[in-house]
């Protein structure tokens, strides 16, 4: 017990952020989230930034400096590089021959918006760069491809580049919610969940045992033959695959 009430003698300003944070997380979903004490830094790191404090791929606070290796960079995952902050847009795995296993990547130059591809060790040490992350109601899209979202704590409203979403764009809906990651109180990138339901449009082509159809919102996908128009499904955001039919 000893043990316990020391790792939580925290400095005021900690305890109230960690305070906000886990309540936060309380109310966004169905069950709480378990702390775990082992993860919180003891009374001689208080001041120093909080790493990996819960078991999600984002930390809570800005940091940089963590080296994990390149078999580990996962689509998402915003990396440091030369002095540049750049996300991981896709990720390919190659092994030619007797050489040494390789990844492919394609990132996205957070300072400048350009993308490059580069080459990457299995085994190299890269530096991923943690940001924050936060939840936003969707509220429109201006014809420019400015997207409007509103903070539903405080009902701030802010405006992002559809880019952001990348292709997942396509999905958004009004009232939904969505995560934004920033950097330096700069939106890096933004998604939207995983399960989306859509509205069969039209079908357009069959497979011998699927057909595809177009969806509500422009994209494609192959579902089995008893989906018909107007049928809502389900649609995994991540892949563009079919799920199942919506229950209603």
């Amino acid at each position: 017990m000893q043990a316990v009430w020391l790792r939580l003698k925290l400095s005021n300003s900690n305890t109230k952020s960690l305070s906000r944070l886990s309540s936060y997380l309380y109310s966004s979903s169905s069950s709480p989230l378990p702390l775990n004490l082992n993860s919180l830094p003891s009374p001689r790191s208080a001041s120093s930034p909080a790493i990996n404090l819960f078991s999600s791929p984002w930390s809570a606070s800005q940091c940089r400096g963590i080296k994990v290796s390149g078999s580990d960079i996962r689509v998402g995952n915003i990396i440091g590089k030369q002095g540049r902050i750049y996300e991981v847009l896709k990720v390919d795995h190659s092994h030619e021959g007797r050489g040494k296993a390789t990844i492919k990547v394609e990132l996205r130059d957070i300072g400048q918006g350009n993308k490059v591809t580069q080459r990457m060790g299995t085994d190299e040490d890269i530096e991923r760069v943690y940001v924050q992350e936060k939840t936003f109601m969707f509220m429109c899209m201006d014809h420019d491809g400015t997207v409007v979202l509103m903070d539903p704590d405080t009902l701030d409203q802010i405006e992002v580049s559809k880019d952001l979403f990348n292709k997942d764009c396509l999905y958004l809906r009004d009232e939904m919610k969505v995560k934004v990651q920033f950097y330096d109180d700069k939106p890096l990138s933004a998604s939207v969940p995983k399960r989306v339901t859509c509205i069969v449009k039209e079908a357009v082509a069959a497979t011998p045992r699927n057909k595809k159809v177009v969806l509500d919102n422009g994209l494609t996908v192959e579902v089995p033959p008893h989906i018909v128009a107007g049928d809502a499904i389900v649609v995994n955001t991540e892949d563009d695959s079919y799920i199942e039919r919506a229950k209603a």
